[in-house]
């Protein structure tokens, strides 16, 4: 399976935007896939719904940081190769999609924050949002700058 099917079933058994992208990539990073869906749970919706970065998005910033981060506050060149590496996966992802804010890739015209409740999982639902194939072009794009920068 690939990391973008494996995105995307994720998604679609009920894990949100963010978990679904990290939670692909756990053996990589070497987190306990509790752990790592654990950690990205906020970031669905646009960061807890606010419609903000898309949580897809924010998946791939999160294995990016496991993979790629640094610790020390005054490594000024590791800091500054990270958010090189981030940049360019935000591009390709904006490329791809024409945003990666999840209120303007949903169509809202507003993007306030909506109720903290989720809305239900149906048909409906994955008919209306595109964040199933949003999910997997994330971990597609991350996928592939990780083959390429091994």
């Amino acid at each position: 399976m690939t990391k973008r099917e494996k995105a995307m079933e994720l998604f679609l058994s009920g894990y949100n935007c963010a978990q679904s992208v990290a939670g692909a990539f756990s053996d990589e990073t070497g987190f306990d896939f509790e752990l790592l869906t654990r950690l990205a749970s906020p970031f669905g919706g646009g960061m807890g719904r606010l419609r903000e970065v898309c949580g897809a998005v924010s998946g791939m910033f999160i294995v990016t940081g496991i993979l790629y981060g640094y610790d020390s506050p005054k490594d000024i060149e590791a800091k500054k190769i990270l958010y090189s590496r981030v940049q360019l996966l935000a591009s390709r992802f904006k490329e791809k999609n024409g945003s990666y804010i999840c209120g303007e890739l949903l169509g809202l015209k507003e993007r306030c924050p909506e109720s903290p409740v989720p809305e239900k999982r149906t048909d409906e639902y994955y008919k209306k949002r595109p964040c199933k194939d949003l999910v997997g072009d994330a971990a597609e794009i991350l996928n592939e700058f990780i083959e390429n920068n091994k």
